[in-house]
């Protein structure tokens, strides 16, 4: 994933390595605006010449550019298991496969600014022109989703849900100097786990560098690399402050190679009007599915009431995993013969995918298990529930907007509590070419209605304006409730998941809404006042469908 910075300057390209974004649920970035290039160079030459060939508006095949690299790869590729394909070419050959590509499959091809490729020095440049600048209606990116992430560690990321870090999800709660920054929750088993690290805990300092006040460049590079580490073995000085104390004190985190547990912490809470059902759902990545059957099987044991599903830090994913987890909350009943999502690709492709060349048909709410990871055909569990309460925040991404949107396409009410979500009805195929995977927007979904049209999110019904005064979501039953950091997940104390269980037992009331809730969506660009960058809500690996046998399943 890139920094990403405005329009007039050039920012650093720091891949992400932990969980890391907002308290809404957006990543950051502690980057200045005055921040130099790198990450293999800026925008176009001061004088492009257009290469041999190459006019405005005609395309050559993307095929005839593809695998010819600046520095190509050798041995096996561990996504095919064969041997790369890489030829010896040039940036030149690389952008031009990135034009023809995203000529061709990007959903909003037509408003692709047709640039020279020969005018960029670098792919990662070129590809960020690649898109629509169009707004929504808030005034958001119609393209939020656009970014790149190097195809090996895409590949071990995706497969197998790991990668370098502490095991820490942070979140900021400001922004600006000064800035707050705290721990979301950890990963069971992970550094930050053993360092005692607990939601709510705030980062104060990093190796003595002051995280709250810093606005010297060199310290703030040195907080990134800190926040984000590129490999494992790094280690690292925390100053935390623990939730509600005054005092500070130090632990030492060293990066390891983090496996996600997508699934965690499932139970039943009893009250005065039934058994309720709590799960926190993290990822849609492959090893979520058998986790989720799993939780599923024990909840439906249990004779429950309703279910809360604490989605308010999930990206998204796989988009067959959502449809599993549709199909377990509602049953059979309403979901039979019914569309979980049809997914459309642009106006080239019609009738057809044009990735897998199949004919584009219906995805339905999957009755089995898809073999992620679990054996494939097995019958789901069901609660056969009339309505579910969703936890969300701006990190509720893509696969999970659409577990909301599908579920209301058959007439399951979705009662959402927390705040706006990321508003993503879109998904791309992950395209690797000479060890750099892309990902740009090539399909939309919409449910059994032929709705979709979400791109501000969804909202609870009280949700106040932003404090920018902009656009929220669609609105859906429940109430707007700010993240609680003085309370672990699924304790029922908790802001979100308490008005979850009020709501149902005092006929839908609702605590009145803090302020601000509704954070601006849109990028909030470093300055040299010492401001963070905030990037698009969601980890990379959340957004997409990765080749199984027999199929190209879809994600987002």
């Amino acid at each position: 994933m890139e920094a990403r910075a405005n329009p007039g300057s050039t920012a650093r390209v720091v891949p992400t390595r932990d969980r890391w974004r907002q308290a809404s649920g957006v990543g950051l970035l502690l980057l200045l605006a005055a921040c130099g290039g790198g990450g293999g160079g800026g925008g176009p030459t001061s004088t492009p010449v257009a290469p041999l060939g190459w006019q405005q508006g005609v395309y050559k095949p993307a095929s005839g550019f593809a695998n010819l690299c600046a520095s190509p790869r050798t041995g096996t590729d561990p996504a095919t298991g064969k041997a790369y394909l890489d030829k010896l070419g040039g940036v030149l050959d690389e952008n031009n496969w990135l034009r023809s590509w995203s000529n061709d499959l990007y959903l909003w091809f037509g408003e692709i600014t047709d640039q020279d490729p020969g005018g960029y020095s670098t792919t990662a440049a070129y590809f960020k022109v690649l898109k629509t600048m169009a707004k929504t209606p808030s005034g958001a990116d119609k393209d939020k989703f656009h970014f790149t992430y190097p195809s090996d560690q895409w590949y071990a990321l995706s497969v197998g849900g790991s990668q370098a870090g502490y095991g820490a999800d942070w979140e900021v709660l400001a922004s600006q100097p000064p800035r707050s920054v705290v721990v979301g929750y950890t990963e069971p088993g992970s550094p930050a786990e053993a360092a005692g690290l607990v939601r709510g805990d705030a980062v104060i300092a990093i190796d003595g560098i002051d995280m709250v006040n810093s606005n010297v460049q060199s310290e703030i590079d040195a907080l990134n690399a800190a926040l984000f580490p590129s490999a494992t073995g790094q280690s690292h000085v925390y100053t935390v402050q623990d939730p509600g104390a005054a005092g500070t004190h130090d632990v030492t985190l060293v990066s390891a190679n983090i496996t996600t547990h997508p699934v965690q912490d499932v139970k039943t809470l009893a009250t005065a009007s039934g058994t309720v059902g709590y799960m926190l759902f993290n990822d849609h990545l492959a090893t979520s599915e058998a986790a989720l059957v799993t939780a599923f099987t024990t909840l439906a044991g249990s004779g429950l009431s309703d279910l809360v599903i604490d989605i308010r830090y999930n990206g998204g994913g796989y988009l067959d995993i959502a449809s599993e987890v549709a199909y377990m909350v509602a049953g059979p009943g309403p979901t039979t013969g019914q569309t979980f999502e049809l997914t459309q690709f642009n106006s080239k492709y019609p009738n057809t995918d044009p990735v897998t060349g199949q004919a584009i048909t219906p995805t339905p709410f999957h009755t089995t298990t898809q073999g992620f990871s679990t054996t494939s055909g097995q019958a789901l569990p069901t609660l056969n529930l009339p309505r579910v309460f969703v936890l969300t925040g701006h990190g509720t991404c893509s696969a999970s907007e659409a577990i909301i949107n599908s579920l209301r396409g058959v007439g399951v009410e979705v009662i959402q509590v927390g705040s706006t979500t990321c508003g993503k009805p879109y998904g791309f195929y992950p395209q690797d070419n000479c060890g750099t995977t892309y990902f740009t927007i090539e399909f939309r979904g919409v449910n059994a209605l032929g709705f979709g049209d979400y791109t501000d999110g969804f909202s609870p019904q009280n949700e106040p304006p932003a404090t920018n005064g902009s656009f929220v979501g669609v609105s859906l039953p429940g109430c707007s409730v700010a993240d609680d950091f003085s309370h672990a997940l699924g304790d029922p104390a908790e802001g979100r998941l308490a008005a979850a269980l009020a709501y149902r037992l005092n006929g839908g009331s609702c605590p009145v809404p803090a302020t601000g809730i509704g954070l601006s969506r849109s990028l909030v660009v470093g300055t040299a006042s010492g401001g963070i960058e905030l990037v698009p809500p969601f980890r990379p690996q959340q957004q997409l469908r990765l080749p199984r046998p027999q199929s190209l399943p879809r994600a987002r």
